[in-house]
């Protein structure tokens, strides 16, 4: 009895794969982002100054959404990899980081906490490293996928101090989005 699977077997493994981690992080990611209510149109995100190095708004949607498209496909590949060592110790560190990732918004954007938020996204920024590294003993190219995350991280941790930088007395500061009428 042969236990090896044939290259198709193989490939009809990744794409089932793919078929559900793509579909479901991409999910998570957007839910995220809706619960939280993130980006214009949060009373409180809107009165913030925003740096000189905050893009269009729509960036973030797509960015995103791409970014959230190339995990899924990363982490299938690891899923596919069975009997691969490391490939639990893999899936864990990348569980791990995704949830730290799917508390970002609602922290910053529904908390209003963007020094909480500076220490969580540092904290997903460590764990997508430590993720990657593990991907690479794994699969290679499911780590060289997570290097634009990896990167983008960077950018939104800088992100995230500079918005901090520039409105200190917002962190925290609760605004209901409810408008106030007086009658003269």
């Amino acid at each position: 009895m042969n236990l090896l699977a044939s290259s198709s077997q193989l490939r009809a493994s990744l794409m089932r794969w793919v078929l559900v981690c793509v579909p479901v992080v991409v999910l998570l990611g957007f839910l995220s982002g809706q619960l939280a209510g993130s980006g214009p149109g949060n009373a409180w995100f809107d009165e913030l100054v925003k740096p000189a190095v905050y893009p269009p708004p729509v960036t973030f949607a797509i960015v995103w959404t791409v970014l959230y498209a190339v995990m899924g496909v990363a982490l299938a590949m690891i899923l596919a990899a069975r009997g691969a060592r490391g490939r639990g110790i893999a899936v864990l560190a990348f569980a791990v980081q995704f949830v730290l990732n799917l508390a970002w918004s609602p922290v910053f954007f529904g908390m209003h906490r963007m020094s909480a938020a500076l220490v969580l996204i540092a904290a997903i920024l460590l764990a997508a490293t430590v993720t990657t590294t593990l991907f690479a003993r794994v699969r290679p190219v499911a780590a060289v996928l997570l290097v634009p995350y990896v990167l983008w991280l960077v950018f939104a941790t800088y992100l995230n101090f500079a918005f901090l930088q520039a409105n200190p007395g917002m962190d925290g500061v609760q605004r209901s989005g409810a408008v106030e009428r007086f009658q003269i």
